[in-house]
């Protein structure tokens, strides 16, 4: 069997996200994108409030749904992407760059390590990522479940 290329798997993958959304009700248009260096599937609605929900939970359960269904479909058996609405990801992506960096730099004034608020996977990984160019500075995930936060350190 052929591998899916990159653009069929995408333009499936819009399909499916369109026709999960409509048989929800929800008018949108989807599009591929990218977001970081990650593939992102870019929703766009009226109903934006009730995809997303409080604090982003419903977009949370959304990408999951969306990523198990795509996964099943072989689209994306490693589920490397992830849904965005109205570009709320792509906000919260630039705060958590911004709240690493204002992190590092206390840690590098104090000299004491930071621990940042409780966060997703996805978000943990922003703050990785976005640390990684500070030679002097060292980040750790610590904790369980829902309550893992990244920890910002200054290297000795």
């Amino acid at each position: 069997m052929e591998p899916i290329s990159n653009e069929i798997q995408r333009k499936e993958a819009i399909s499916y996200i369109e026709k999960l959304l409509a048989a929800m009700g929800i008018d949108t248009h989807v599009e591929d994108g990218v977001i970081g260096d990650s593939i992102a599937f870019l929703i766009r609605t009226n109903d934006a409030a009730l995809l997303i929900g409080e604090e982003g939970q419903n977009l949370q359960a959304l990408n999951h749904i969306i990523k198990k269904a795509l996964e099943q479909k072989a689209l994306f058996p490693e589920g490397q992407f992830f849904v965005d609405v109205n570009d709320y990801q792509r906000r919260r992506f630039d705060e958590l760059k911004d709240k690493a960096r204002m992190g590092a730099q206390r840690v590098r004034y104090f000299k004491k390590e930071v621990t940042l608020e409780p966060m997703s996977a996805f978000e943990r990984r922003i703050v990785h990522m976005a640390l990684q160019e500070y030679p002097d500075i060292s980040t750790e995930s610590v904790g369980q479940g829902v309550s893992r936060k990244v920890v910002i350190k200054p290297l000795p």
